[in-house]
């Protein structure tokens, strides 16, 4: 049995460009702590608490699906705790050639997608397999699957469901010494989701916005069963100064293609990353671009903290103006991170985003927002 867990703490600040937001700044803070359990006969289950804010005017339906942030506010009240991961899992087959793993539960994304598709906080509620095949020492090739569950119905057949189907090839073309050298990533990837004229503002948390909805019902104009294909090249240094082991380099990007959508309906991302933070004495440098249309993918599912600011927003949207997180948005985001010890990294990240549609009539003037995050994350 192990126990884990982290706590970060956070300071925030926002910026309206060009755009009537007000600067505003807060304190949050991320706890979650797990225990989890391997047992004889390849079986595992865990569970896993966590940090989070309840979803404002939905309470009932639990925490923010998306973050597990809770804001210093409302007189040092109280927290909420909640469920994070619960799930079992057994591997079957794990063989050098083959692995297969097979999980129930509420669990960690199965599949590899960058935030643009997932925010790294949503873990959904389903059944899951990991499939692997592994060619050589050099190759291998992984299929994941996942279905989730996004709503039960109680007075209808047709509940919401979400299918992740995605197969990676994982390639290693330059060993040296020990070291991976060279090594690249492929994927391609098609998500569906079902029946989504049962996914209206109040039949899930309305957390994210920007996908297109009837003014009068809240509920999805479009289908979302969007392709995504990506790729990356990491090339590994033997040494680089002020960095302590192998110093990685890495190229990558994302694209989505939604075609249930007439328009509005691609996304893509694009990346450099050197370094990579986690152990002692190491530091990352990083920056990214995204860009991501409006019915590109189902808004509840991205990243919460790639926004841009909403002067008033559609009647369909059921929220307020302000900054909203989710589709519609295209910006940049550069991160810096530094770990003195193997428990402890602390990172700066900054977003420079705007509205990808500039419908003035629509969605007010000015959407460009800065957003600058300090973290100190620790491990154990």
């Amino acid at each position: 049995m192990r126990l884990n867990g982290d706590f970060r703490g956070r300071y925030e600040g926002f910026q309206g460009l060009d755009s009537p937001m007000p600067d505003r700044h807060r304190f949050r803070y991320r706890a979650r702590f797990g225990l989890t359990a391997v047992m004889w006969d390849h079986l595992e289950a865990g569970i896993r608490l966590t940090s989070s804010e309840p979803v404002k005017g939905q309470e009932t339906m639990g925490g923010d699906l998306i973050s597990g942030n809770t804001t210093f506010t409302y007189n040092a009240s109280k927290k909420f705790v909640y469920i994070d991961l619960a799930y079992a899992k057994w591997t079957p087959l794990h063989t050098y050639s083959f692995a297969d793993t097979l999980g129930i539960g509420k669990f960690e994304m199965p599949a590899t997608f960058t935030e643009m598709v997932f925010d790294p906080d949503y873990t959904p509620e389903g059944v899951m397999n990991q499939f692997t095949y592994t060619l050589n020492d050099f190759h291998s090739i992984k299929f994941n699957t996942c279905w989730a569950a996004l709503s039960e119905l109680s007075a209808s057949s047709h509940d919401p469901n979400l299918l992740v189907l995605q197969a990676l090839w994982d390639g290693i073309w330059l060993r040296k010494e020990g070291r991976n050298v060279a090594q690249t990533s492929l994927g391609v990837g098609f998500l569906s989701i079902q029946n989504t004229e049962n996914l209206g503002n109040r039949d899930v948390p309305n957390v994210n916005v920007g996908n297109s909805r009837d003014e009068l019902t809240g509920r999805l104009v479009y289908h979302y069963n969007p392709v995504v294909a990506s790729g990356s090249v990491t090339y590994t240094l033997e040494s680089f100064p002020y960095y302590s082991g192998f110093f990685p380099v890495r190229v990558g990007g994302e694209f989505l293609h939604n075609p249930a959508a007439p328009s509005q309906n691609t996304g893509w991302c694009a990346g450099v990353m050197i370094g990579r933070a986690g152990k002692r004495r190491t530091w990352e440098l990083s920056y990214r671009y995204r860009y991501l249309e409006a019915d590109a993918w189902y808004e509840e599912f991205v990243e919460s903290d790639f926004g841009a600011y909403y002067h008033k927003t559609p009647a369909g949207w059921g929220k307020k103006g302000g900054c909203g997180a989710g589709t519609n948005v295209k910006g940049h985001i550069l991160r810096a991170a530094y770990s003195p010890y193997d428990a402890l990294t602390m990172s700066v990240t900054w977003f420079l985003t705007d509205r990808v549609r500039e419908d003035v009539a629509q969605f007010g003037d000015g959407g460009t927002i800065g957003r600058l995050q300090v973290d100190a994350l620790v491990r154990f």
